[in-house]
């Protein structure tokens, strides 16, 4: 990927709807607006302004909506971010995407890519990712809760734990092997051989459990059987 490509893509439902919501990502976000809008001034940050958005080769409108700003790092994707919020009619849509792909160094994003930026930009790790996916794909509120909380980090937090631990342990086994030879207690201390037993354990303890999480985000598959026109 270049990062220096600038993306763009219907954030929203693809169906008609009341409204709709256009994503742009990368280094060329504000120039679209103000080609869009014939303004040279952005909106303020996180502020809403309506505007007209206009098709860049002739002037003619496309929309009347709203434009809201996010300058990077602090955005979605850690890069200038910009959103189109126009009317949800396919013409409309269409429009707007054709306007922003005739411009220089604008492309449609692939699928996943606006994430895939945050997660490279370090906005979040792969564990919330996941969660915004399965965030999206919650049919029920079960799932739904289940994928919140992934969002929130409370499985990256846990994992980071651990990752801590085994830092920490690494740099005691580091240090018995290069001065292993040096009065350093005759070995690894004790408490460490406990140390890296319980996170063991631990670890293993997760990976066992029953996959009620993976359960809840498949759901389940219900056979129904019998004779026929037993109703």
């Amino acid at each position: 990927m270049n990062r220096l490509e600038t993306i763009f893509a219907l954030s929203s439902g693809s169906g008609p709807a009341g409204v709709a919501v256009i994503r742009i990502s990368g280094p060329a976000a504000g120039a679209a607006v103000c080609a869009l809008t014939r303004d040279a001034v952005l909106p303020p940050p996180r502020e809403a302004r309506l505007a007209n958005l206009l098709d860049p080769d002739d002037g003619r409108t496309l929309d009347r909506g709203l434009v809201l700003w996010f300058p990077g790092p602090g955005s979605y994707t850690g890069e200038d971010v910009a959103e189109l919020q126009v009317h949800g009619g396919p013409a409309v849509i269409q429009g707007v995407l054709g306007a922003l792909a005739r411009l220089a160094g604008l492309r449609l994003a692939t699928a996943g890519e606006f994430t895939r930026r945050a997660v490279q930009h370090g906005r979040f790790d792969l564990v919330r990712a996941e969660g915004i996916g399965d965030l999206v794909a919650a049919e029920t509120e079960a799932q739904r809760d289940q994928a919140l909380r992934q969002v929130a980090g409370s499985l990256s937090g846990q994992l980071e734990a651990w990752r801590q631990r085994l830092v920490k342990l690494l740099a005691y086994l580091e240090a018995d092997i290069d001065f292993g030879e040096e009065d350093l207690g005759g070995g690894l201390p004790r408490q460490v051989r406990v140390d890296i037993a319980s996170l063991r354990n631990e670890i293993g303890l997760v990976l066992s459990a029953p996959r009620d999480g993976e359960r809840l985000r498949a759901g389940y598959l219900v056979s129904i059987l019998g004779p026929p026109n037993v109703g």
